[in-house]
């Protein structure tokens, strides 16, 4: 083969390679074409799919049963019944624990008064007790006083007997003083019925009338009450001589 035959040969093998390269190239586009073309198809009839399916929210159930719905307002019911039950129950037991507290404190009260009573009567009675047990002992102070007031010793023998009735005389006022027991002093005193008992009136000018002149009985005090009252001389209005003169020769003339 010449030179101009191996020359034609590779220009026309030069010539075919474009030509396939060219044929691949078509080939290459056509199938992305293609691809373009299908895949438009494929969305649509994915989104008719979804359009045609119903949508579903997945937190809320589609269609809740009628019975839940019961049970939940049953269980409402039944909660608002017991709330009012156990208020009215509150209620209730607040106003037995105010009926109680005022029962206790009527209670505490009565009791604090019963004592109060108790014990002004205990001292009542041991007031009279002693105030009788005293009364029955005045008449020998009285006895005492009248011989002291009375005997008059002469020598040595009878003062001693003098000093050792004195001397009973005496340790029985101070357990009289112990017990509260005080003497009146009534002499020069208004007469008080309440505390003394006239037996005795005296005409007489240097007093006012009802001016306490003499103690004839000495009253006592138990306390602040009257243990035996005083019997006493009363000072009364002296009589005018001149009108009982007069009254005594008109009856004598008659």
């Amino acid at each position: 083969m010449t030179d101009e035959e191996n020359k034609q040969n590779d220009t026309i093998e030069k010539s075919d390679e474009p030509k396939e390269e060219n044929q691949e190239m078509i080939d290459d586009s056509a199938v992305q074409a293609n691809a373009d073309a299908n895949e438009p198809a494929d969305e649509v009839t994915e989104e008719a799919t979804k359009s045609d399916s119903p949508t579903v929210d997945e937190n809320v159930s589609p269609n809740p049963e009628p019975q839940t719905v019961a049970n939940e307002t049953v269980t409402n019911t039944v909660d608002s019944a017991q709330l009012v039950q156990m208020t009215q129950q509150i209620e209730s037991l607040k106003a037995q624990l105010e009926e109680r507290t005022i029962q206790y404190a009527r209670l505490g009260a009565d009791f604090d008064n019963y004592r109060k009573r108790m014990l002004k009567e205990k001292e009542e009675l041991d007031l009279q007790v002693k105030q009788r047990a005293i009364t029955e002992l005045l008449p020998v102070v009285d006895n005492f006083e009248r011989a002291r007031a009375q005997i008059k010793p002469q020598n040595d023998g009878e003062m001693g007997i003098h000093k050792s009735y004195q001397g009973v005389y005496k340790l029985l006022v101070d357990c009289l003083k112990r017990l509260g027991v005080a003497p009146m002093r009534p002499e020069g005193k208004e007469f008080d019925p309440n505390l003394h008992e006239a037996v005795m009136r005296e005409p007489t000018d240097e007093h006012p009338e009802g001016t306490v002149l003499e103690e004839l009985v000495r009253g006592y005090y138990l306390g602040e009450r009257v243990l035996r009252h005083a019997m006493v001389k009363v000072a009364a209005p002296k009589e005018d001589t001149s009108v009982s003169e007069e009254d005594t020769s008109s009856s004598a003339s008659s």
